[in-house]
Order: structure tokens, then sequence, then C-alpha cells
């Protein structure tokens, strides 16, 4: 329990977020918040959760559930894990394991025919690697249209407005790859 205060501490400045910012955001008091990152408290559940959500992750990320996975590199096809989705019907897996060392956030997009990327990797930095595994997606992206077919990969500033949409007459699937993690 007593690393609970170091992975809030470690996500925080990640997240580029000083002890009082985070603590405002979380409605306690910056000193209480530094007790509970030097493990000298425990944080109630109400106010883990509130933590785990201005941070980004889930209370069991900060509780360490997944720290037996980072000393696991491999990812089977079975393991991969839901990460995202939305209306239009793309899907977003995990494949690699959740790490708070990790330096960049590995997926695999499912596009279901005609859909997009709406409402998914909405709060990005750094920079992005896709590369097109089946199908054709059309990526539109600061005034540009690319049309990816398999085989062909794009790299670009996550700052830059986008949108991606399935190009093909079934499923497209394409591997993005984002540096830093997307904590």
């Amino acid at each position: 329990m007593n690393r609970i205060g170091e992975r809030i501490k470690k996500k925080r400045e990640l997240h580029k977020l000083n002890l009082n910012e985070l603590a405002g955001k979380v409605g306690i008091s910056p000193s209480a918040l530094s007790q509970i990152e030097k493990s000298k408290s425990t944080p109630s559940i109400v106010t883990l959760k509130s933590i785990a959500e201005n941070l980004h992750t889930t209370v069991g990320e900060l509780l360490g559930e997944n720290e037996a996975l980072a000393g696991n590199p491999v990812v089977t096809r079975n393991e991969m894990k839901l990460a995202d989705q939305n209306r239009s019907g793309t899907n977003v897996y995990l494949l690699s394991h959740p790490d708070l060392n990790k330096q960049m956030d590995t997926y695999l997009v499912r596009f279901a025919k005609a859909s997009g990327m709406e409402n998914l990797f909405a709060d990005l930095h750094g920079q992005v690697f896709c590369h097109i595994l089946s199908g054709e997606i059309r990526f539109h992206m600061e005034e540009k249209t690319y049309t990816l077919k398999q085989g062909d990969s794009i790299y670009f500033n996550a700052r830059f407005s986008r949108d991606a949409v399935n190009n093909a007459d079934g499923i497209s699937e394409m591997l993005w790859i984002q540096s830093p993690a997307n904590f």
C-alpha cells in the first residue's frame, strides 16, 4: 500500500501538474496530498477515486493491480483489451500491458465500414505513428487529405487537427503508436 503515493506522484509529474494544481482539482489541501504521496497518510476511497480521475487513470492502476503484468512483455491475441470505442463503430485495443514507465502506447484500431475516429485519442500530445494493417483509411489533417492503404504509414505531431475514416468496403485495421504514453 505504501507505493500508492509513489504512483500518484509519478502520474502527477507525468501530467506536469504541481502539487497545488492536483490538490485543488481533487478538493484536498496540498499538504494532505503531499502526505499521501510520501505514504505518511492513506487516502480515502473517495479521494483516491478523485485523484485517479484527475490523473486520467484508474484506482486499480494506482493500487498497482497491473504491476505483475509489467514484467511480461508479451500480449497474446486473447489478452488484447478494449481500451476505447465510439458510436460510429471504431474500437481501440491495447497491444501492451499497462506500465507507468512506458515511453509509448501501442494500439490496434479496428474500423467498421465508414466509421471514423471521432472522440478517440482526443487529449494527445507528442507524436503519433500509424501503419495500415488492412483496408484503406482516409486521414484529413491540417487541411490536407491522405488516403492510406495496406502497408502505408503516416507520422504526425499529435497536436495537429486530424480525422481518420475507414474508406474501405469492409473492416480496416491500423496500428497506432504514440509517444509519450497517453497517461
